[in-house]
This record gives structure tokens, sequence and C-alpha cells, in this order.
């Protein structure tokens, strides 16, 4: 049992998870002090790192046998923590990232309740809708974007937090009616609902 426990919790690309989730306060320390003039490449660099973390934890998890109950939420919460502290971030600079704030939470406290809901009812966790990858892939691109390109006119930042939020909403409302099947007993519960 003790073995099992490690095992779930605690291999190598569950650690890697964590390690995620920990870059955050790192990238949000990095962000901060660029915009009270400090070097803005750490914050970069801290993304990629993320990045290639995120890359890497499944691979190994799947090459090795390391796939676990516990991983399969984890990665997407840590996903989630970090898209969100990159919205958050930005919304420090721009505007109109304020509304796609307040949306992100919106959205992603229908779908944590909603799922949280659906496995309390005995669904079991399956792999994410196409719609999810979709919306998480390209909110990853947006948001990379716009830290690749700090002095991006406003009109093109607007343009791109507004084809972000039209991604979302379409996102959601899928979500929505996923639910409302799940619920009824038509569908598997998705990871991606964390």
């Amino acid at each position: 049992m003790k073995k099992d426990f490690w095992r779930e919790y605690f291999s190598i690309p569950n650690l890697m998870g964590y390690f995620r989730i920990a870059l955050v306060v790192v990238y949000m320390v990095f962000f901060y002090n660029s915009l009270n003039g400090g070097l803005y490449w750490p914050v970069i660099a801290t993304i990629v790192l993320s990045g290639i973390t995120d890359f890497f934890d499944g691979k190994i998890a799947r090459k090795f046998d390391m796939v676990t109950e516990w991983g399969k939420m984890l990665d997407p919460i840590a996903d989630k923590i970090t898209i969100g502290a990159i919205i958050l971030s930005l919304s420090f600079k721009y505007k109109i990232v304020i509304a796609m704030v307040i949306f992100y939470i919106i959205k992603e406290g229908f779908m944590g309740i909603a799922g949280l809901y659906s496995i309390k009812k005995g669904h079991k966790i399956e792999g994410a809708m196409w719609y999810g990858k979709v919306c998480t892939f390209s909110t990853y691109v947006i948001l990379i974007v716009l830290l690749l390109f700090p002095d991006m006119p406003g009109r093109i930042v607007d343009i791109l937090i507004i084809v972000n939020m039209v991604i979302m909403a379409f996102t959601l409302v899928s979500y929505v009616f996923y639910y409302e099947k799940l619920l009824r007993g038509k569908e598997k519960l998705s990871s991606d609902t964390y």
C-alpha cells in the first residue's frame, strides 16, 4: 500500500506536475519585476521551461507505465493554473485582459464544479474533449504571442483577446451541453473538465 501511495502521488511525471505549479510563482515574480524595469527574458524562460516539462511528463508517464489517476487530474490542473497565471499577469498590462480573467474564472469554475459533481455521481475520468484541447491550445498560443511581443499594438492585442474569448465561449457552451448529456448517462467524463 505504501508503494502504491508513492507511485500514485510521487511518480516522476507527477513530480514534474508539481514543479510546473511551483514555476507559476516564479513566473509571477519575474513578470512583476519586468513591469518595474526588471529583465524580461526570465519571464519567457520560465514559460518555456514549464512547456518543456508539460511535454515530457506525459511522454514519460506513458513510456514507463507511470500513468496514475492522480496524474490524470494533476496535469490539467497544472495547465489551468499556468494559463490562469499568465492571463492574470497580462491583465496588469492590458485592460482588455481583465475581461478575459473574469471569463476564464467563470468557465473554469463551471467546468470544475460540474466535473467534480459528475465524478461524485460515479463517472470515470477519460481523455480530454476536442474542444477543450482546442481552447487550451489556442489560449496558450495567443498568450505566448502576447508574451513574446510585449510592444504589440493595442488594436492587435484587442483582436487576439476577443478571438480567444470567443473560443472560450464556444468551449463553455459545448461543455454545458456535454454535462447535460453526461448527467443523462449518454457521455463519458473528460479529464479536461478539471
